[in-house]
């Protein structure tokens, strides 16, 4: 009999009843969003609720009320449009679907950057949404970003109710932690996402977190053996103790870096500095770092040890950041702190457990994976005890327990046990100089993989050939045209010794460290590593030949993500043709991918690649000679030219001259804009500018194009001479090639250049006095850099509306820009806004006057302000000077008033 007391009966659902996730939207503007969402929405093994037109036989209102009741999580995804009203309704069903989610439901909103105008009755109800406390208000830029936020919040919501649904109803709920600030400008988010929870690792997370965040803590490494769960603990760490850290977290993965002295490149990267070349990285990271308060987590260390010194300059320049790497050994540099990472608990075998006990965290991580590849595993009595000597044998590594526990598809406990026991025993002598514990986790692995068929197998050693995230057309380069390889893929996927995942519609496969590193052991073995690595570069090679001409048009934007998706393959394969000398392949390839590595910020990488090839000395051929010199002394922005660099840019201009029939590919399409836009930029920006020698150049870049059918490097030699007439102070000539610049490149639907020739028509028409045209052509170069994400223009647009706002005397939302521009150069390893930006006199006529704290005060204020509310405030500033049409000597003398 029941009682007033007792606690309502437990809802339990069967299998088929997954969680399910209710998905508002517009069904047309919003496509590739739904479909992302649905994606991501079922990594998380929960069901999707969608409403799709014509779905069911029922009106669409209650179709989609229906829809939510029976629904636990509500997902809201806007942009611009409001919706069908149908008749006698007062409102759209996106809206209505809004009203009828119930008040306890969890509610996510994602809102997407607009580039167009949003209809007012879809502004009014996100202005609603914004001031409801109950829900989660994100915004985000496109499908891809969308599904990675949608991932990462529905794992922390699953999380935060399961921790919710284990408190006893009489304990009080912890005080929630303050929520942090807005994000800043920039502000990165890389934490990988764990789909998976953490076991047995709380109180190493309160010890860690405790001395990372006590004051006297800059470093902490967390030291151990592969396999040991270094990278995971330091992961959820870092979630942990992320609103100690106003400017957020910065993970770095190191697994695929193997050269200590591109340690500061890959922080750049990961930071959004960009690493143009010209500038020490290292000192671009401690511009970008010196006033944020922000966790740098440094991933697999041990492979880049030299690189330890690059952590003391980032710390000691850097006042407010702190770090945790992880690594097998120590870095040995001053102020480090040691944390040994113990395997996971064992069971106690000398007493027996009761079945209430709670169950130690190595044998509940095989449990648990073993359900994830067999859902129906539940292990008896008798099945524990053979699963508690497995993860004892296995000493408690979380890895080799999950290499193990994936075979239960196969074998049952007992019998993974005797073959453990048996192969283990067998392969100890393997290698007698490492740890027992490294010995522990290879030794998984090479019995895991003798499990595995000779096809199979096969596959596994050349796959050791790529460097982090590949595609499957890449491993069905690598693996030979005559091998099947979806079938020993799926296997090995089972296995756990490959892990995939699905981006964008494209499948792409990673191997874990340690596996890659005994598979490339297996791969030398077997006399095949070389055959291997090259398969892998002529792979590489061909693609970067294949998408060349079209890095600069349309496509340039789905390009540069699955470019960005294996750029540490691309970077190895650049690796093994210089290594092989194979220097033509290596030029073209640098060439071919010149637009990746500039807009990536790879630069200085880029002329470390010139500069071995120019070590070959007489071996090197003149073609390869030219390209490599043009590589290392190019430049995308000037400072101070020196004359060794225009020397360098001189000879690779007469060594392409000098080459008979130079054969017409993109490379040498791109390395002729290159060499002579910046040659004669290099001329006419030096102290003593030689105008003559600058148009000579630029002359010669055309006269080179005749020879060549790929004219798409036309547009920058245009966009360079309206340059060269504008520094002369010839407005009329300048805006006549910059106009002809802004139509080759939308004739070519080149992002790029397109941007270039619209900032400069934005700032031709400042120094001209007519802001109205200005702010045309910012508005324009805004609408263009959000699509193809370009930091650098949107940093030039910001700028553009900064001097706008300060001409027209609006201290407010100049001092706001000022602070905003003022960060993103800071981030961007930029010291300050420079002369040329055309910024400084109209904000220093705003300091000289009455207006001087209303601009300061503005300007501290911008420097914390979220992207998307200065877009909104630049915005504002250039719609407004649209349609006033005040002109520059107007307004000022206005001030002046």
């Amino acid at each position: 009999m029941s009682t007033q007391d007792d606690p309502p009966p437990a809802r339990i659902r069967t299998p088929d009843q997954r969680l399910r996730v209710f998905v508002s939207s517009t069904l047309t503007e919003l496509a590739a969003e739904r479909k992302a969402a649905r994606r991501a929405i079922e990594r998380l093994s929960a069901a999707p609720v969608m409403f799709e037109t014509g779905a069911r036989p029922h009106p669409p209102r209650s179709l989609y009320r229906a829809y939510l009741a029976q629904s636990d999580i509500f997902v809201g995804i806007y942009w611009n449009r409001y919706g069908w009203v149908a008749p006698g309704e007062a409102v759209s069903g996106l809206e209505d679907e809004y009203n009828l989610a119930p008040a306890e439901m969890p509610k996510l909103i994602y809102v997407k950057t607009t580039e167009g105008t949003r209809d007012q009755a879809l502004t009014e109800l996100l202005d609603r949404i914004r001031d409801d406390d109950t829900a989660s208000y994100k915004h985000f830029a496109d499908a891809k970003e969308l599904a990675r936020l949608l991932v990462a919040d529905l794992a922390v919501l699953l999380a935060e109710r399961f921790d919710d649904s284990r408190r006893q109803p009489a304990l009080k709920a912890r005080p929630q932690a303050p929520e942090s600030q807005p994000a800043a400008i920039g502000e990165p988010s890389t934490l990988p996402e764990s789909l998976n929870p953490l076991l047995g690792r709380e109180e190493d997370i309160e010890r860690l977190a405790e001395l990372v965040t006590s004051p006297g803590t800059r470093l902490v490494t967390l030291t151990g053996p592969g396999g040991v769960g270094k990278t995971r603990l330091a992961v959820e760490l870092a979630r942990r103790i992320e609103s100690e850290f106003s400017d957020g977290i910065l993970f770095v993965p190191l697994a695929s870096v193997h050269d200590a002295a591109q340690v500061p490149s890959a922080i750049a990267r990961a930071l959004g500095v960009n690493d143009d070349g010209g500038a020490p990285v290292e000192a671009k990271l401690v511009i970008s770092l010196r006033h944020r308060r922000m966790l740098l987590v440094l991933d697999n260390f041990e492979q880049v040890l030299p690189a330890a010194s690059v952590v003391s300059t980032l710390l000691a320049g850097a006042s407010d950041v702190k770090a945790v790497v992880t690594s097998r050994v120590m870095l040995r540099i001053s102020g480090e702190h040691n944390y040994q990472v113990a395997p996971l608990r064992l069971p106690d075998r000398l007493s027996p457990r009761h079945p209430r006990d709670p169950l130690a965290s190595s044998v509940e991580l095989f449990i648990q994976r073993a359900q994830s590849v067999q859902p129906d595993f539940l292990p008896t009595p008798e099945t524990m005890t053979a699963v508690e000597e497995i993860v004892a044998r296995l000493e408690g590594l979380p890895l080799a327990i999950e290499l193990a526990a994936a075979r239960v598809r196969l074998l049952t406990p007992p019998e993974l046990l005797r073959r453990l026991d048996r192969q283990l025993a067998l392969l100890v002598g393997g290698q007698r100089d490492a740890p027992s514990r490294q010995q522990t986790v290879r030794n998984t692995i090479e019995w895991s993989t003798r499990l595995l068929a000779q096809n199979e197998q096969n596959v596994l050693w050349r796959l050791g050939a790529f460097t982090g995230s590949f595609s499957l057309e890449a491993a069905e380069a690598v693996a030979g045209p005559d091998t099947d390889v979806l079938g020993p893929l799926e296997a090995l996927i089972d296995a756990s010794l490959v892990r995939h995942e699905d981006r964008d519609g494209r499948t792409y496969l990673q191997l874990l460290v340690n596996v890659r590193e005994y598979a490339l052991e297996r791969l030398t073995a077997l006399g095949e590593y070389d055959h291997a690595r090259l398969q892998h570069a002529q792979y590489y090679r061909r693609w970067a030949e294949r998408v060349s001409g079209e890095l600069t048009g349309a496509r340039q934007r789905d390009l540069l993500t699955a470019l960005d998706d294996e750029r540490e393959n691309l970077l190895s394969a650049q690796r093994y043709l210089l290594e092989s000398g194979d220097w033509r392949s290596a030029a073209d390839f640098m060439w071919n991918l010149f637009a990746y590595w500039a807009l990536g910020g790879m630069m200085a990488q880029a002329r470390g690649w010139a500069e071995t090839m120019l070590s070959a000395g007489e071996h090197l051929p003149q073609r390869a000679v030219a390209m490599a010199l043009g590589l290392r002394n190019a430049r995308l922005l000037w400072e101070t030219p020196t004359p060794e660099i225009i020397a360098g840019l001189e000879q690779s201009a007469a060594l392409f001259e000098s080459l008979d029939h130079p054969e017409d590919t993109d490379a040498i399409s791109s390395f002729v804009s290159v060499v002579y836009s910046t040659l004669a930029q290099a001329y006419f920006l030096s102290p003593e500018p030689d105008f003559t020698k600058a148009e000579a150049a630029i002359q010669r870049g055309f006269d080179a194009y005749r020879k060549l059918t790929n004219r798409w490097g036309e547009v920058i030699l245009v966009l360079t001479a309206g340059a060269l007439e504008a520094v002369r102070g010839d407005t009329e000539a300048a805006a006549k090639r910059f106009d002809e610049g802004l139509r080759r490149a939308d004739a070519g639907q080149d992002g790029v250049s397109r941007g270039l020739a619209l900032d400069y028509l934005g700032w031709l028409n400042l120094e001209r006095g007519s802001l109205r045209e200005a702010a045309t052509y910012f508005e324009r170069e805004l609408h263009n850099a959000l699509p193809i994400r370009s930091r650098q223009g949107i940093s030039m647009v910001l700028e553009g509306a900064l001097a706008i706002a300060a001409r027209r005397g609006d201290a407010e939302r100049a001092g706001m820009l000022a602070g905003a521009a003022e960060a993103r150069r800071e981030q961007h390893g930029q010291a300050a806004l420079t002369e040329r930006s055309g910024t400084v006199q109209p904000i220093d006529q705003l300091r000289g006057g009455l207006l001087l704290s209303t601009f300061e005060g503005a300007r501290r204020r911008g420097r914390g302000m979220p992207l998307e509310q200065v877009l909104g405030i630049a915005r504002d500033v250039l719609a407004e000077t649209i349609d006033k049409d005040v002109s520059d000597t107007a307004q000022l003398e206005a001030n002046r008033v």
